[in-house]
């Protein structure tokens, strides 16, 4: 008996089958439908102003590693343009759909993504720079969800620099509950808590494995 077998096996033990005798209408041979699931977790833990939200997101974010930088919206293109430079960045990956704007400042050559572009093309990049579709609070963790601003998920994953754009507070919700309540499930969903980080089983912390090494968060709100 094969794996696959033994798995459909176990899903037939499972759901109740009629037996030889029993007459089935056509219209009731469909699969039976699948029993309510409680929600009666708590959605949010506390209740929290919009700027304890923000604070909490910026606070999980550093306990992960991420640096957290927080400017308005006039500041945004010097500071990005700041960061970059800091960096030593000499290039930096630019989403279809990111606002001319935030890169006003930068003088690192913009490289665009193109569907043609293999990763080790994408890993000579130097940086990288997106917005989000949200951020959640109680966990410091921001979500792409592949929208024109953020790009194809691989963008992300392979520049070892990631400099990310929240705007503050409408793109931050207290919890996951919440935050899956407006997400496109139908998206490529990414959940990015920290930078990309492992361990291995003597606890020897290894960054940039799968992602970059270096996250930066920017917190774009009223100062």
């Amino acid at each position: 008996m094969s794996s696959k077998d033994r798995i459909l096996a176990r899903i037939r033990r499972a759901v109740p089958q009629p037996g030889p005798d029993t007459p089935v209408a056509p219209e009731a041979r469909v699969a039976p439908v699948a029993p309510e699931i409680p929600r009666d977790y708590l959605r949010v833990h506390g209740a929290r102003t919009p700027r304890e939200r923000v604070d909490l997101l910026a606070a999980n974010l550093a306990e992960y590693r991420a640096l957290v930088h927080r400017t308005d919206e006039e500041g945004l293109p010097l500071l990005l343009a700041r960061l970059l430079a800091e960096r030593g960045s000499r290039t930096v990956l630019v989403p279809p759909g990111l606002p001319p704007y935030w890169l006003s400042a930068a003088d690192q050559t913009p490289v665009h993504d193109r569907e043609t572009s293999t990763p080790r093309e994408l890993d000579r990049v130097d940086s990288v720079v997106t917005g989000c579709a949200l951020a959640v609070a109680e966990t410091g963790t921001v979500v792409l969800d592949g929208s024109p601003d953020q790009g194809r998920r691989r963008i992300t994953l392979i520049p070892d620099h990631h400099v990310c754009v929240i705007r503050v507070p409408d793109q931050v919700v207290d919890s996951v509950p919440q935050a899956l309540e407006r997400l496109d499930p139908a998206r490529t969903l990414t959940w990015i808590s920290g930078p990309s980080a492992t361990s291995d089983i003597e606890l020897d912390r290894v960054e940039g494995v799968h992602g970059p090494r270096t996250l930066e968060i920017v917190l774009v709100g009223a100062q």
